[in-house]
């Protein structure tokens, strides 16, 4: 059964409508074309208003949606020839992050990104998508092996966060992370950063310093989950929704902020409406995105990169 979210559930209940009555036509005598023409076009205009004005909690759950496109599925939409390896080579293969080699409009690059999964059963073994302290090594031995033979790296983020469990802080989490901060921002190759979910706290930065920081219009950026936020600030996480809508998490406040280069359009209702569309739609800005940074010659690309950064966010400066 498909998942509706509740801002949507008057689209479908039209769209549900529309269905019916294109069945009942062709099962019966009657001609209902002009009441489905009517329906239709009402469909077009309440799409628009929905869609078009969704809230910053809208958003969140359209990050979280079950059935939205994962790293995989836009590695198989948009790149030929993917081999994915496995291992930090310290530890073992933390299957939250999928890392490897492919080849983007015959160019070879190194991808790497954050994996959910599609049931129970394949979350539980990929953890929800929160990496352990492997997985961050694993991604960072795949991006030092991109550098030394100079092809870009693309990586997809979609995570709540790194992985907060015992295990994980007694195998260096937070150094894993600092690590990958660290060594991201010196490498001597393109990166790209794509945020096609949600984009949460260190475990998103893990993958996140870039020359590019692009966002699917419907994923989020944050430095804490709303529930986490409205947590702290009103030890009740049941005003999520109240804290989503002041923290500035959507692809539209960070890109007032300078944090992220290009926001990404959705397919009307979300990515996972049609994934080969969505894929396209990334295509374009990552080629893009590719175009320029080629031109750029190492020193170029490591100066850009830190001014990139020094601009992102906003201040100023009070007067005593």
């Amino acid at each position: 059964m498909k998942q509706v979210l509740e801002f949507e559930k008057p689209v479908m209940e039209l769209r549900e409508k529309i269905a019916e009555l294109k069945e009942f036509t062709s099962e019966s005598d009657v001609d209902l074309s002009e009441e489905i023409q009517t329906l239709e076009e009402r469909l077009v205009k309440l799409e628009a208003d929905v869609y078009g004005n969704m809230k910053p909690w809208d958003r969140v759950q359209m990050a979280r949606h079950a059935e939205r496109p994962t790293t995989l599925d836009y590695i198989h939409e948009l790149f030929t020839g993917f081999l994915e390896f496995h291992g930090d080579r310290r530890f073992g293969d933390d299957e939250a992050i999928v890392a490897g080699v492919a080849k983007y409009k015959d160019q070879p690059v190194t991808v790497i990104g954050h994996q959910r999964g599609k049931d129970t059963k394949e979350n539980i073994r990929r953890n929800f998508g929160m990496p352990h302290p492997e997985g961050y090594r694993k991604a960072l031995r795949h991006m030092k092996q991109a550098e030394k033979f100079n092809r870009p790296i693309v990586c997809f983020i979609d995570t709540k966060g790194a992985y907060p469990g015992k295990a994980a802080e007694e195998r260096g989490q937070s150094e894993a992370i600092a690590r990958n901060l660290m060594e991201m921002a010196g490498l001597k190759v393109p990166v790209i950063c794509v945020v096609i979910g949600e984009g949460g706290s260190g475990g998103a930065l893990g993958l996140g310093v870039g020359d590019r920081i692009h966002m699917l219009e419907n994923s989020t950026y944050s430095v804490i989950s709303p529930e986490g936020a409205a947590a702290l600030l009103w030890k009740d996480s049941g005003r999520a929704q109240q804290a989503a809508e002041s923290m500035m998490i959507t692809s539209y406040d960070l890109k007032q902020l300078n944090v992220i280069d290009e926001i990404i359009p959705e397919i009307k209702g979300g990515a996972h409406r049609d994934v080969s569309t969505q894929a396209e739609n990334i295509d374009y800005v990552l080629e893009q995105s590719l175009k320029e940074l080629k031109q750029l010659s190492q020193e170029e690309l490591l100066e850009e990169r830190w001014e990139k950064y020094k601009k992102i966010g906003s201040y100023s400066i009070r007067e005593e």
